[in-house]
C-alpha cells in the first residue's frame, strides 16, 4: 500500500537508521567479527527494523484502518466462530466454528484443493495427527519445540520465559535511574538469550527481580515445556507419542509409496489438509495464535540439481509485493517486482520455489485477500533454518500487523536425509545417468544361521544395523574382526560378532542409474490465520448507518451464494419457495429462505 509523499518524508530517517545498521551487519560478517558482535548488531537492527515497520503502519492511510471490536461483534452474532466451551468460561486459544464458519472454511479448503491438487496433479494423503516420538525425534522437533516458562506462584498464569526476560531489561533500560553500566549489561543479556539454558536465566531473573508484569506476585523457577501436546499410545504406556505440530512429517514418511504410486518419476509433490496441535504458552490475537489449527500442505519432490519448473513461463509476468533480505537490511519497503526477473536476478532462489510463490499470490487474490495488503517477505540470514536455501512469507496486513499466513521454503533434502538415517530405509528416487558408471561396493554380509543360533530374537536387529553401516563403520569393524571379534551397537545394547558370522565383501557394480535424495520445496498455509486475514480486508459498514455491518465475500468461499425472499407471507408462495429453493440444492447452490 502506497505511503504519502509527506509520510515517506518522516520515514526517510529510521529507512537511514536501518540501513546504516545493515550495513554494519554485513561489515562485521565480511570481516569475521566474534559472534557475540554480529549477534549484538542483528539484535539492534531488528529493533531499528520494528520501529520503522510500527511507524509505515501508523502512517498508513485513513481507510486501510477499521474497528475491529465491531467485527468481532458480527463475528459472534453471526457465529462464524467463538471461544471453545464458552458456557464454562472458555478455554484460550481454542474456537469452534459455527455455521457461517463451516461453510466459509470448507469453501476455502474446496478451493485449494481445486487450485492446487487438481490443477496441478498432486498427490493427495491423509496421515494420523497421532504420531510416535521416534518420528518427530528424527525430524528435530522433539528438541527443537521446547520452551522454558514460569509460573506465577498466587494464581498460576505461565509467562514464556526469554519473553518475560527480554520486556523486564527493556522496562529497566527505559528507566531515568538506570546506569550505563546495568543498561549494557541488560542489552548484552538480550542478545545472548537465546543462547542461556534454565541456570543461566534462574539467575538473571533474581539478579533482576523480574516479577509477573501483570500481577507483580513472584515466579516460580524456570520450568521445560514442550509445546507438543504428549501423550501415550496403547495402553502399555511403552511408546510415547505426540499430537503432530504440523501436516509435513506425514508426507516424509509416506515419500517411498508416493514415489511408487508417480512410478518413480520426478518430481512430484504431495498434499495434506488437516488439523495440527501447538501447546501455545500464551495463545493470543483470535485466529492467529491457536493450540489446534488447519494446516494445508504440499511437499514438491524434486531433482536437487534441477529446480526448474516446466510451468514457470505461466506465471513469469505476474507482478509480485516482494520484500527481500536486501529491501530489509537497506531499510527499504516492498517492491512491486515481476516473480520471473526476481528468479532470473537471483532475489528467489529458482523456478520452483517462484512458481509456487506465484500460485500462491494468485490463490490469495482468488479467494478475497486485497492484494495491497498481500506482501511476501524473504527470510533474512538470522531466521533461515539451517538446512533451507531460501524461504519467504505470504504476509498479510491486519490490525495486528503483518500476519505470515503462508510460508514457502526450499528445505533441501534435510527431512527425507533424517528420516533415512533413523529408519535405514532409504528415501531416495533413481535418476538415470547418460552413462552406465563402474561403482565400488563394500558391504557386510551377515551369515544367518552362526547369528540367528547366538542371538535369538535379536538376530533381525542385528542384520538390519550391519545394513546401514557407513564405509567408515565398515572399515573399522573389520579391522576389529580381523582381532577376533567386533563390536555392533544396537539401539539399546552392544554385541560382539565374530568372523564366522559376517563377512566383508568388495566387488565393482556397474550401474545405469544414480540414487538421489529429493529436494522439497513446501508451501504451507495456515488456514486459520488466512480465514481471519480475509474476515478483516472484507468487512464493510454500510454507508449512512454505521451500525449495519457484513462481508463482502468472492462467491468461491461465500458461506450462502444466494437468499430466496419471499415478498409476502402468503401461504400459496410456499410451494413456489420449496421448489426453487429444491433446484438451488440440486446445482449445489448454498442459500438461505428469509422467511
Amino acid at each position: 500500500m502506497a505511503l504519502s509523499p509527506e509520510a515517506e518524508k518522516l520515514l526517510a530517517p529510521l529507512r537511514e537508521a536501518v540501513k546504516e545498521q545493515g550495513d554494519l551487519v554485513r561489515k562485521l560478517k565480511a570481516d569475521k567479527a566474534t559472534e557475540i558482535e554480529v549477534k549484538k548488531a542483528v539484535a539492534e537492527l531488528k529493533t531499528r527494523k520494528k520501529v520503522l515497520e510500527d511507524k509505515e503502519l501508523e502512517l498508513m492511510p485513513a481507510q486501510a484502518k477499521f474497528d475491529r471490536s465491531k467485527m468481532e461483534d458480527t463475528l459472534k452474532r453471526r457465529f462464524f466462530y467463538d471461544q471453545s466451551f464458552a458456557i464454562y468460561g472458555g478455554v484460550t486459544g481454542q474456537f469452534d466454528f459455527g455455521p457461517m464458519g463451516c461453510a466459509m472454511k470448507a469453501n476455502i479448503l474446496s478451493a485449494w484443493r481445486n487450485y492446487f491438487v487438481l490443477e496441478e496433479h498432486m498427490l493427495e494423503v491423509d496421515c494420523t495427527a497421532l504420531t510416535p516420538e521416534p518420528v518427530l525425534q528424527s525430524s528435530g522437533h522433539v528438541e527443537r519445540f521446547a520452551d522454558l516458562m514460569v509460573k506465577d506462584l498466587k494464581n498460576g498464569e505461565c509467562f514464556r520465559l526469554d519473553h518475560l526476560i527480554k520486556a523486564h531489561l527493556e522496562k529497566v533500560c527505559a528507566e531515568k535511574k538506570t546506569t550505563e553500566a546495568t543498561k549494557a549489561e541488560c542489552a548484552d543479556i538480550i542478545v545472548k538469550l537465546d543462547g542461556y539454558g534454565k541456570e543461566e536465566m534462574s539467575e538473571i531473573m533474581k539478579k533482576f527481580n523480574v516479577v509477573s508484569p501483570v500481577t507483580g506476585n513472584d515466579l516460580s523457577e524456570p520450568i521445560e515445556f514442550n509445546l507438543m501436546f504428549q501423550t501415550y499410545i496403547g495402553p502399555s504406556g511403552n511408546l510415547r507419542g505426540f499430537l503432530r505440530p504440523e501436516t509435513a512429517q506425514g508426507i516424509f514418511v509416506n515419500f517411498k509409496r508416493l514415489l511408487e504410486f508417480n512410478q518413480g518419476k520426478l518430481p512430484f509433490a504431495g498434499a495434506q489438509i488437516g488439523n495440527s496441535f501447538r501447546n501455545e504458552i500464551s495463545p493470543r490475537s483470535g485466529l492467529i495464535r491457536v493450540r489446534e489449527f488447519t494446516m494445508a500442505e504440499i511437499e514438491h519432490f524434486c531433482d536437487p540439481s534441477d529446480k526448474s519448473h516446466p510451468k514457470f513461463a505461466r506465471v513469469a509476468e505476474t507482478t509480485m509485493n516482494l520484500y527481500s533480505a536486501a529491501n530489509q537490511m537497506k531499510g527499504e519497503s516492498a517492491k512491486q517486482v515481476k516473480i520471473g526477473d526476481a528468479v532470473s536476478s537471483g532475489m528467489v532462489a529458482n523456478e520452483t520455489l517462484g512458481y509456487f510463490m506465484a500460485r500462491i499470490h494468485g490463490f490469495l487474490v482468488k479467494i478475497g485477500v486485497d492484494p495491497n495488503r498481500l506482501r511476501f517477505r524473504q527470510h533474512m540470514g538470522n531466521e533461515m533454518a539451517h538446512y533451507a536455501c531460501d524461504c519467504w512469507d505470504a504476509e498479510l496486513l491486519t490490525s495486528y500487523g503483518w500476519v505470515e499466513c503462508v510460508g514457502c521454503a526450499d528445505r533441501s533434502a534435510y527431512d527425507l536425509t533424517q528420516h533415512t538415517k533413523a529408519t535405514g530405509i532409504k528415501l531416495c528416487a533413481e535418476k538415470k545417468l547418460p552413462e552406465p558408471v563402474t561403482q565400488q561396493v563394500t558391504e557386510v554380509v551377515p551369515n544367518k544361521a552362526p547369528i540367528g543360533k547366538a542371538f535369538k530374537k535379536d538376530a533381525k536387529m542385528i542384520t538390519e544395523a550391519l545394513a546401514k553401516l557407513s564405509l567408515d563403520e565398515i572399515q573399522t569393524f573389520e579391522t576389529e574382526l580381523k582381532d577376533g571379534e567386533a563390536s555392533l551397537t544396537l539401539a539399546s545394547s552392544a554385541v560382539k560378532l565374530t568372523p564366522e558370522m559376517v563377512t566383508v565383501k568388495r566387488y565393482e557394480k556397474k550401474v545405469h542409474v544414480e540414487e538421489i535424495i529429493p529436494s522439497v520445496i513446501e508451501p504451507s498455509f495456515g488456514i486459520g490465520r488466512i480465514m481471519y486475514a480475509l474476515f478483516e480486508h472484507n468487512f464493510m459498514v454500510r454507508e449512512g448507518d454505521e451500525q449495519r455491518t457484513y462481508f463482502s465475500l468472492p462467491p468461491v468461499i461465500a458461506p450462502l451464494k444466494c437468499a430466496v425472499l419471499p415478498l409476502s407471507s402468503n401461504p400459496d408462495f410456499n410451494d413456489l419457495v420449496a421448489n426453487i429453493s429444491a433446484n438451488l440444492t440440486e446445482n449445489d447452490v448454498s442459500h438461505k429462505i428469509d422467511d
